[in-house]
């Protein structure tokens, strides 16, 4: 059984400087803060979330009939995976390099694991892809598998995980509209708390493809009352607004040349950049031997840096854009300063 791994705070706390989560370094945003913080945690949530899937619904351009909420992106993949199973899914087909969770649900579950590569790949009973990709940022090639095969050449239960879509920071992507060929044939779940820098509220919700309103409600009765608390409610509904969007919007930007900024401080670190990172992280290759152990940088420097071997990338780190002053760190804390 795989073990989950994550970056961000253990049993240790909080790094001073984490480049190991992908969250926006611009954060929190301001008014959604607020909203979390007024929320009335005194009373549950409406248990249909009427009012919030209706701006969620408003806000893709769907029916709220199609909107699944969901605890966290992590709670829909295993719930998602459980609903697969009882579809009769014996396998997951996921990409090259994915989040740990998408495995671990499916090992939870005895269903066999297949990559790309993989013999049977295609007629896996439940299908994942990211757009941009974890940890390499790029276009998923599952993603243009999908695209560019016949819909009967896939299992009907396919996944596109959004995390870091609204986080993308380079326009030309291949997939920048690929939303219409998308929309009737595979659910996206989505996960705000990544965007506006707030990662300690974990709520997230899903889209169901088009027509598929049934499996809506067998999702629906696989989830515990009230999934999202008080909390989660507030950032979701604050994430539908237009001031929120708008605040996101000028987020981009700088976090584009802090990015740059951040690449140039790896590439001068003697470290390898690994190309085509879309997203607000990017991934290196470390020089051998290492002049300092990530655990020295960790415990003694205050820098956290998210390693790649559970992606199957061993050698490589996963780095969220930081602002300057953490890059400054950063270049001290590898070169002894």
């Amino acid at each position: 059984m795989l073990n989950a791994v994550h970056g961000g705070p253990d049993a240790r706390g909080a790094a001073q400087h984490d480049f190991s989560t992908n969250s926006n370094a611009c954060g929190p945003c301001p008014q959604t803060l607020a909203a979390v913080q007024q929320a009335d945690a005194t009373r549950y949530p409406d248990p249909a979330y009427t009012a919030l899937r209706a701006e969620l619904a408003a806000l893709h351009f769907v029916t709220p009939e199609r909107i699944v909420l969901a605890a966290s992106a992590s709670e829909f993949i295993h719930r998602i995976t459980a609903w697969a199973a009882q579809q009769g899914a014996c396998a997951i087909a996921l990409p090259a390099h994915s989040y740990g969770d998408y495995a671990q649900a499916a090992q939870a579950r005895s269903l066999q694991l297949l990559r790309p590569a993989d013999a049977g790949w295609h007629s896996a009973g439940l299908h994942w892809a990211c757009e941009p990709s974890s940890p390499l940022g790029g276009a998923d090639p599952a993603l243009a598998a999908w695209l560019s095969a016949a819909p009967a050449a896939f299992a009907p239960v396919r996944v596109l995980d959004c995390a870091y879509r609204p986080l993308r920071l380079h326009t030309g992507s291949a997939f920048q509209s690929f939303d219409t060929a998308i929309n009737s044939s595979a659910w996206q779940l989505w996960t705000p708390n990544k965007a506006l820098g707030l990662t300690g509220v974990r709520a997230a919700y899903a889209i169901a493809p088009s027509g598929a309103e049934v499996d809506v409600a067998a999702l629906n009765a696989l989830a515990p009352s009230w999934p999202v608390g008080a909390h989660g409610v507030a950032m979701l509904c604050s994430w539908t607004a237009g001031s929120t969007q708008r605040w996101l919007a000028d987020c981009l930007p700088v976090l584009r040349d802090w990015k740059a900024q951040q690449q140039a401080l790896c590439q001068d670190l003697g470290w390898t950049v690994l190309p085509a990172s879309q997203a607000n992280y990017f991934c290196a290759r470390l020089p051998v031997p290492l002049p300092v152990s990530l655990l020295a940088l960790r415990e003694q420097r205050g820098i956290q840096l998210r390693d790649c071997t559970s992606f199957g990338l061993p050698g490589v780190v996963r780095l969220g854009v930081l602002s300057p002053a953490a890059q400054a760190a950063l270049r001290r804390a590898w070169r002894g300063g």
